[in-house]
């Protein structure tokens, strides 16, 4: 009978399958975006080991199907190059490349394509990405991060322990404006109205103002330029089956430092409050039975936010309701 301590094999990155004495490997890639030459390691691990498929999951990794337990140790040694490629080089500490991956309660960093490609992103996307997966792993702790370089939110960045939305500050100037409203009508189509006419010329209300850079790219007459960078983080969305719910913004306006060391704090935050008699629970949960000051006082430590940083106060946390009168 083959003895398993499913414990070890799921914080090796490694799922209890269904079928008995199968397991599936799930394979990490930061950001999303991985090196086409490690294709060749997924495919001999699935075509040699597994069931010849692979699964593209929800959070941007792979994950390869019908392994046998016993086949875990070679499967590790074959990973090593991968994770001295996507997890060393970006300056995670793994100790021992031929033990496979240290941990697998924090998730896969997910990113959207970022600005190599998509003309809406504000940043290198899967830059940050990786520079969070380097402060965030290795660890067991059950958090979701995902990172979009815009308020489009392509990567679902309101469904995640903690979302990472790129802004940007646009610059405007007058004597290039020729007053044609472009930029105004889209604002108030697709974007959140920030922007009006006075006397001919554009005012932008900061208060309604998103920083998604839509103004920028639909004026005429380059009136907008893009200015500085900053981020919003959204926290506490989550699905499952206790009160899913979507995150709202915490933080908005603030610089990477910011962002990193927020999420660096979380971890901390985690540690001290976290209900141990589980065997995982998110984030969010902690804050509802915290509440947000502590959860404030907490990951806000030696923070700093800049001048343009914001704060939210309160948060009105909603979720899904499942009393059967409200149907």
């Amino acid at each position: 009978m083959l003895d398993i301590n499913t414990k070890k094999l799921i914080k090796n990155a490694y799922r209890v399958t269904k079928d008995r004495g199968f397991t599936a490997l799930r394979v990490r890639v930061p950001g999303g975006s991985l090196d086409v030459r490690y294709f060749d390691i997924i495919k001999r691990i699935a075509e040699e080991y597994g069931s010849g498929r692979v699964h593209i999951t929800t959070r941007q990794g792979f994950e390869i199907p019908g392994i046998p337990m016993v086949k875990i140790a070679e499967i590790n040694e074959i990973m090593a190059p991968l994770l001295a490629g996507m997890e060393s080089a970006i300056g995670v500490e793994i100790n021992d490349l031929n033990g496979g991956y240290p941990a697998a309660g924090t998730r896969n960093v997910s990113a959207c394509i970022g600005n190599s490609v998509c003309p809406f992103a504000n940043f290198n996307t899967t830059e940050l990405a990786r520079k969070i997966e380097k402060v965030i792993y290795p660890n067991d702790f059950h958090v979701k991060i995902a990172v979009t370089g815009c308020p489009n939110d392509c990567i679902k960045a309101h469904m995640q322990d903690i979302g990472v939305i790129g802004m940007v500050l646009p610059e405007y100037d007058p004597d290039r404006c020729i007053g044609c409203e472009a930029c105004m009508k889209n604002c108030r189509k697709v974007a959140s109205g920030a922007l009006s006419m006075v006397n001919y010329k554009v005012k932008r209300d900061h208060q309604r103002c998103l920083g998604c850079g839509e103004c920028i790219l639909k004026c005429p007459a380059s009136a907008w330029t893009r200015g500085d960078r900053y981020y919003r983080l959204v926290i506490m969305g989550r699905t499952g089956k206790k009160n899913p719910r979507i995150a709202r913004t915490f933080m908005e306006w603030v610089g990477e430092d910011a962002v990193l060391k927020v999420i660096a704090n979380m971890y901390a935050y985690i540690d001290k409050y976290i209900d141990r008699t589980l065997p995982k629970e998110h984030v969010g949960y902690i804050v509802d039975r915290t509440g947000l000051p502590v959860f404030c006082r907490e990951v806000l430590l030696d923070v700093d936010t800049g001048s343009m940083g914001k704060v939210a106060g309160f948060i009105p946390f909603g979720g899904y309701v499942y009393e059967r009168s409200s149907y």
